[in-house]
């Protein structure tokens, strides 16, 4: 599991790595059972205060997303697959709801918006379908 960080975002750093790991059981990339990478090291990697990375697991653990094993670690929990659908829907519904916001500011009417909407996910498939067939 790869975790980036966008620090311009506006949204907190520790949000963006309780979504990216609930994205990734959500998505199948994260199972339960895999282990997420340690505090100290994942801190290191990200160049953020090993309390932000804490936070963030202590949230997942409150969500029931992972479980920690004293001495071993923090592991995606088995109840998190019951998440899969709807954390799915609720991770997709925040990054939408962020783009209608943004819509917003920019003066993007709603038709356009819809528009631009169904051209990008045309082309991603676009994309996909020629990284498939080589």
């Amino acid at each position: 599991m790869r975790l980036q960080l966008n620090f311009k975002s506006g949204k907190p750093v520790y949000l963006q790595l309780v979504d990216q790991v609930k994205a990734a059981v959500a998505s199948g990339a994260a199972q339960a059972g895999d282990p997420l990478p340690s505090i100290r090291p994942l801190a290191e990697d990200l160049r953020v205060n090993r309390n932000t990375v804490a936070k963030a697991y202590a949230e997942l653990e409150s969500q029931g997303v992972i479980e920690t094993a004293a001495g071993r670690g923090c592991f995606i929990s088995g109840q998190a697959t019951v998440l899969r659908k709807d954390a799915r829907m609720r991770l997709l519904t925040d990054e939408m709801d962020e783009a209608v916001v943004q819509a917003h500011h920019l003066q993007v009417g709603r038709t356009e918006f819809l528009r631009l909407a169904s051209e990008r996910f045309d082309s991603f498939e676009r994309r996909r379908a020629r990284a498939v067939n080589g």
